[in-house]
């Protein structure tokens, strides 16, 4: 049975990833060279082509109650109204309200048009101090979802050669290679092998049928091994007909993060065919928030038809196995409390609240929800690539304190997480403010209560 991941372990491994990922921004290809005018003219044709009935409408909405500012972490964290949610949308409605408004014609000499130092500006508003998290929309009366539109305006800045050093670094690697971080097919080869070693059996891989295609990432791969180890030694334990391709391993799509679309597509297209070619019933993607919603929301579009399998995360697929009796855990005596984290996609958007608790009671843990949980969860911080942009560190650490302090106000001694990127940011946050909360994959946790007396089926 695997025990979860030592903390001694875990700092040898983050310190050598950590200083790896800091590199990224010196390592970036030179930038697309553009003058002022096409960096203009490239972002209004992406808000252009985004903005359909539906944007329009929420843009009009607003009556500016400020509801959104008081949802927000990096507003409440700062106190700044920059950072209000619903003011990252300032350019995209000045294109709407001088292009496309039914009032065009008379707002359009009062509404002052997009420059490139306004595209500037809004990088660090859309890619430092937006995780994309949604938790403004939550509570916004008017129901506009400002997260999607934030996501807008990346592709908008992505297209107007403004993208941060480290996500285009990211986009250039993906767009190459189809992984993260070097994480090659060689060296994935070599990760299954050590699990293969720890575990004690063979790990199916490149099965040509199976019902459930197991995913990983790079992030995974290098640091968090212990979460695709205990996701491997489950399904065995459960005797699932699975399987890793070794052609379709990457979970995560950086397409989606950096605001290059047709990358986003093209990633997704490339997990959607594997999937369908092995004839999966099921995928599960890894404890990675925006591997997530890549795959389950953009599957079917990203091939033009109706997909025929379910996208899962671990949490939920092993938390449905918990609720409805397939998969038995060994509860154990955790006498001290501990906390659990929502990431704000595999939550907020996808609904996935009732089965990591559902694990957590299994394993006989003491679990002390957080003054902001489940639907209205603050996010770790670090999402949406943010985890990885230098420029994005003081905001990050406002972030992970106003979470990381309800954490420590339910007198947890750990902290159970089900995202990569929250992990990551989580084990990021601790360093700058010499915090020492464990942080542990709930994947791990899972495998180690198993049953011990029944052992991995071969």
């Amino acid at each position: 049975m695997t025990e979860v991941v030592s903390q001694q372990e875990m700092r040898d491994a983050f310190a050598m990833f950590y200083g790896m990922a800091m590199s990224l921004k010196d390592l970036a290809p030179p930038p697309e060279q553009l003058s002022d005018q096409e960096r203009v003219s490239r972002a209004k044709a992406v808000y252009l082509k985004a903005l359909d009935n539906g944007f329009a409408t929420q843009l009009d909405a607003c009556v500016h109650c400020g509801a959104c500012a008081q949802a927000c972490q990096y507003y409440i964290g700062t106190e700044d109204p920059k950072y209000t949610p619903i003011h990252k949308l300032d350019l995209m409605k000045r294109v709407y309200q001088r292009e496309l408004s039914p009032l065009s014609w008379l707002l359009k000499p009062f509404v002052r048009d997009v420059t490139a130092d306004d595209l500037r500006e809004e990088r660090h508003l859309a890619f430092e101090a937006c995780t994309m998290c949604g938790r403004c929309n939550m509570v916004c009366p008017a129901g506009i979802n400002i997260a999607d539109m934030v996501a807008v305006n990346r592709a908008a800045l992505a297209q107007a050669g403004l993208m941060p050093d480290e996500l285009r670094f990211m986009v250039a690697e993906q767009t190459a290679e189809g992984t993260i971080f070097g994480a090659d097919k060689d060296l994935f080869l070599f990760r299954i092998g050590v699990l293969e070693e720890k575990l004690g059996f063979k790990i199916p891989v490149d099965k040509e049928k199976a019902d459930v295609m197991l995913v990983t990432s790079g992030l995974d791969i290098h640091l968090f091994s212990d979460a695709t180890g205990g996701a491997v030694e489950t399904l065995q334990h459960m005797g699932v007909d699975y399987t890793l391709l070794s052609d379709a391993y990457e979970g995560a799509n950086f397409g989606a993060l950096g605001g290059d679309d047709a990358l986003k597509k093209k990633l997704t297209k490339k997990l959607t065919e594997a999937a369908i070619r092995i004839g999966a019933k099921t995928v599960i993607v890894p404890e990675c928030g925006h591997s997530f919603p890549a795959l389950r929301w953009g599957a079917a579009e990203s091939v033009g038809h109706e997909v025929p399998f379910d996208v899962s995360t671990v949490s939920e697929y092993f938390g449905k196995a918990v609720m409805e009796g397939r998969l038995k855990l060994q509860a154990k005596d955790h006498p001290g409390i501990v906390a659990l984290h929502d990431p704000c996609k595999v939550g907020r958007w996808g609904g996935v609240f009732d089965e990591p608790r559902a694990i957590l009671k299994a394993c006989g843990y003491n679990v002390k929800e957080t003054e902001s949980s489940r639907e209205l969860n603050f996010c770790c911080g670090g999402g949406a690539g943010n985890f990885l942009i230098q420029e994005a560190d003081q905001l990050k650490r406002v972030g992970y304190r106003i979470k990381m302090g309800e954490i420590e106000a339910t007198g947890a001694e750990k902290l159970m997480v089900s995202c990569g990127s929250c992990r990551m940011n989580f084990e990021v946050g601790k360093v700058k403010a010499g915090d020492s909360m464990p942080v542990e994959s709930l994947a791990a946790v899972i495998a180690a209560h198993l049953p011990a007396n029944e052992g991995a089926k071969q």
